[in-house]
């Protein structure tokens, strides 16, 4: 994953429309003030600051100077042991964007690009479903890498090299100490670690035993490779970091060659390094690791060592990592709902994965408007979800097509219409683009309406169907209901109504106000679907909300999927494929699923038409 996607307790997101400070970080007056004098710390998309925020100003400069030469070459460095979330999309759009949008600032001929590089340095937990899936979400976000694909294992044997280098200084040793002893020597924030018993071999030993440990010959975690750096440093990334741990298991792409695999701190800078990389950009949980990533160059420099791009040391920043209100995005913690059965799979629709997004009727033009919004900062906050999916809608108004469907049919016997005849009327497929251009939709005397489009006995102000009443049928004529028909046990089963012949198109020939129109689907050439609606998996705020002995699983929401059988959906659907996004009128924004059939069609509900969550969560705090 990119530098700090996987870290259990991770900074906060931006200060944005929706987005709420979390208490302890960033939220006092103090900090505030921090912010306010930190020149890396900037406000949102919409208060002059540019996309990118800080950072492009700062990639900006650099090309302005001249710096690296007016190159600008960034990296998305995911480690595939997993899908990509809506986090990395983040990510993936900054470090994509920002030499995309410098392109035409940096001078011809001279490199402006970005790298995608699989730090894959653990073959216990990578496998190539993870990669095929990472290279499709970014190329699904509307970027390209071209050329430029590398993996950290394309460096295994210049990261062996630099280690002995570093060996031969005396800047690394052998230690024969466990896991569990390094980490109990390693010290606290107030108190310095323990040096090892073994941290003064000399250097031929540390090659002999290191050479043995590559040939295989010690069993897993009996040694690591360690520097020899600062044991009191008040930075605990620096006292003496393991950088090679000993792991017989087969790599998807080096096979048996290796036994010994380097650390993602010890792998994750050189590559950096080895690729030309001018700007390192990462999460906040980084700016600790910077001093170490920079300890490494320096002392390989100080002994010689060049790249072989001879490139500049990269360049970190850090940035705000996102955090999204009723989302986990922890890959251990989404694991664990796809083995736990709690999901359909790692692109089940209410998973913030990009490729359950995707599944769900999400557009990357929404993301990646999403992402700009929200901006680049330094600024720990949590991201409401509702300015995710305000961004949906802005989106998909403009560019979904309209449909009818009924999602729980009620049965309408048109008794003054004729038996058999059928009429075509022009639909508009989308208000918001007049070059959408209009369908035939069919109109018959049996028609399907919501169920909750009927009343027997309305309140007050309920303009839609009731004995009596007059309603607008969406494009087609008015029409009123005259009796309704029940079963035996009292369930109302269909209405009858009588339609104005002289009302075609919906509009009253006397200048009649009609308050309320509904829409409706033809019986005779309504298709049948299954349509599952999803909500927020989680019914909380923040899903890790939970007592000390308790799990986030306990926050799971019980009604994130309802399933409707039988629903009805106009014949314009009948050759939509998979992704085919439309708007059901009055409803919300539907998705066709990869599990549609010829035989059944499979609807996802992407959104609502407005945000009903937060009103209904809003009424049950009181508000």
């Amino acid at each position: 994953m990119p530098k700090g996607e996987s870290n259990p307790t991770p900074p906060l997101s931006e200060p944005v429309a929706g987005a709420t400070p979390r208490p302890g970080s960033g939220s006092s007056p103090r900090n505030a003030e921090a912010a306010e004098s930190d020149p890396t710390s900037t406000q949102p998309q919409g208060s002059g600051v540019p996309r990118g925020g800080f950072i492009r100003q700062i990639v900006e400069q650099d090309v302005s100077d001249g710096r690296h030469g007016g190159r600008v070459i960034t990296r998305f460095p995911p480690e595939p042991n997993g899908y990509l979330h809506i986090g990395h999309a983040k990510s993936i759009c900054l470090n994509f964007g920002l030499p995309r949008d410098l392109a035409d600032k940096v001078p011809a001929g001279v490199a402006v690009r970005c790298h995608l590089r699989f730090d894959d340095t653990n073959p216990i937990k990578e496998e190539q479903e993870y990669i095929d899936s990472i290279k499709e979400d970014v190329r699904w976000l509307g970027f390209d890498w071209g050329e430029h694909e590398y993996h950290a294992s394309d460096y295994f044997d210049q990261l062996y090299e630099w280690a002995l280098v570093l060996i031969r200084a005396g800047k690394a040793y052998v230690d024969d100490q466990d896991g569990e002893t390094i980490r109990l020597t390693r010290g606290t924030l107030t108190s310095p670690g323990e040096a090892s018993p073994y941290r003064q071999r000399s250097v031929e030993e540390n090659l002999d035993l290191f050479e043995r440990m590559r040939k295989g010959e010690f069993p897993d975690g009996s040694r690591v490779l360690r520097t020899k750096i600062d044991m009191a440093s008040p930075n605990l990334n620096m006292r003496d970091p393991v950088i090679y741990r000993i792991l017989h298991a087969r790599h998807p792409r080096t096979g048996d060659k290796w036994c010994i695999y380097p650390m993602y701190d010890w792998a994750h800078g050189q590559s950096d390094w080895i690729e030309g990389v001018t700007h390192s950009i990462c999460t906040l949980e980084f700016e600790a690791h910077r001093p170490l990533y920079d300890w490494f160059i320096e002392q390989l420099q100080a002994e010689g060592v060049q790249p072989p791009a001879a490139a500049d040391r990269p360049r970190q920043y850090e940035f705000a990592r996102l955090n999204l209100s009723h989302t986990i995005m922890s890959k251990r913690k989404l694991l664990e709902l796809v083995r736990g059965g709690h999901v359909r799979g790692w692109d089940d629709p209410r998973m913030p994965t990009l490729c359950g997004l995707r599944r769900r009727g999400y557009t990357p033009e929404a993301i990646r408007n999403f992402c700009d919004t929200i901006g680049v900062t330094k600024y720990n906050a949590v991201t409401e979800v509702s300015l995710l999916e305000h961004c949906l809608r802005d989106d998909l108004n403009r560019r979904a097509p309209r449909v009818m469907g009924v999602l729980n049919p009620l049965k309408v016997v048109i008794e003054n219409y004729p038996d058999g005849e059928v009429e075509h009327f022009d639909a508009v497929n989308n208000p918001e683009d007049p070059a959408a251009g209009t369908r035939k939709v069919p109109f018959s005397r049996v028609l399907y309406i919501e169920r909750e489009d009927f009343m027997e006995d309305p309140p007050r102000k309920y303009f839609r169907l009731y004995p009596g009443n007059e309603v607008r049928l969406r494009y087609a004529y008015l029409v009123t209901a005259t009796k309704v028909v029940k079963d035996e046990a009292g369930h109302i089963t269909e209405i009858h109504c009588r339609y104005d012949p002289d009302s075609r198109g919906g509009n009253a020939p006397d200048g009649r106000k009609v308050k309320g129109t509904i829409h409706w689907v033809s019986a005779a050439h309504a298709i049948d679907a299954e349509v599952r609606l999803y909500d927020h998996l989680f019914k909380c705020a923040d899903p890790d909300d939970v007592p000390e002995d308790g799990s986030f699983l306990d926050n799971l929401n019980p009604e994130s999927l309802k399933v409707s059988h039988g629903c009805k959906v106009e014949p314009s659907l009948a050759d939509a494929g998979p992704g085919h996004i439309c708007q059901f009128e009055r409803l919300g924004y539907f998705c066709i699923d990869p599990d549609t059939t010829p035989e059944n069609l499979v609807v996802n509900r992407t959104c609502t038409l407005r945000d009903t969550w937060a009103r209904i969560a809003g009424r049950k705090q009181g508000g």
